[in-house]
């Protein structure tokens, strides 16, 4: 039975690069490629992945929340974060939104194919130099994490936090997430007062530090 795979990459030439390696494989079938995360959510959606292979950084919408839509839908998907980060934060974040793997882009082939086999297996892959962050941390808990996005923000608030920091409009946002003027006002209002942050200046600081946009 083949692996059914979808790519989510903001780079197309990454996306076409993983797709002409991941087609030589004979267990491998992808199904689709998708350009950020609003798209990779609907397109898992429809097309039903066994593995979605994330870019975390993305416009708007980054991984982090995508993969947390997606899981919430459809459990049985599995995430593997393929991306250039490697920041604490980053592969946090994603872990905690339900990733079953981190690999960072300079990874072999080889490892990628591994880390796909790897998790339709119900099994967790980070690549080394993951796995030393994740142990390092379990040893020694870092003290940021009650203060995290992830911990204090609602799926929602994420994508209203990412799109205000990539500098959308008000409207723009609510036409966006198919929502009213007032209702985009409001997230704004209580990201303000739960994140402590003055301004959009302020928002957009908090979203770059949190790893929800790299604008």
């Amino acid at each position: 039975m083949s692996i059914k795979i979808l790519i989510a990459d903001d780079h197309q030439l990454t996306r076409e690069g993983v797709r002409s390696l991941l087609e030589r494989e004979e267990d491998i079938n992808v199904l689709g490629e998708a350009e950020d995360g609003r798209s990779a959510v609907s397109m898992a959606r429809e097309l039903r992945p066994d593995v979605v292979l994330m870019d975390v950084c993305m416009p708007d919408m980054n991984g982090i929340v995508a993969t947390s839509l997606i899981l919430a839908e459809a459990p049985r998907i599995k995430v593997v974060a393929l991306s250039m980060l490697d920041d604490r934060r980053f592969v946090s974040n994603m872990l905690r939104a339900g990733a079953s793997g981190y690999l960072i882009k300079d990874c072999s082939f080889k490892e990628l194919i591994g880390a796909i086999r790897r998790v339709v297996t119900n099994k967790i892959y980070l690549s080394s130099g993951i796995m030393d962050m994740v142990v390092k941390d379990y040893v020694t808990p870092q003290t940021y994490s009650d203060s995290s996005c992830s911990s204090l923000l609602t799926i929602r608030e994420k994508e209203v936090l990412q799109l205000v920091a990539e500098g959308y409009s008000t409207p723009q946002i609510a036409n966006s997430l198919h929502v009213s003027v007032k209702t985009i006002e409001s997230h704004r209002q209580n990201l303000m007062m739960k994140i402590n942050a003055k301004g959009i200046a302020g928002l957009t600081k908090y979203a770059i530090r949190e790893g929800l946009t790299s604008a």
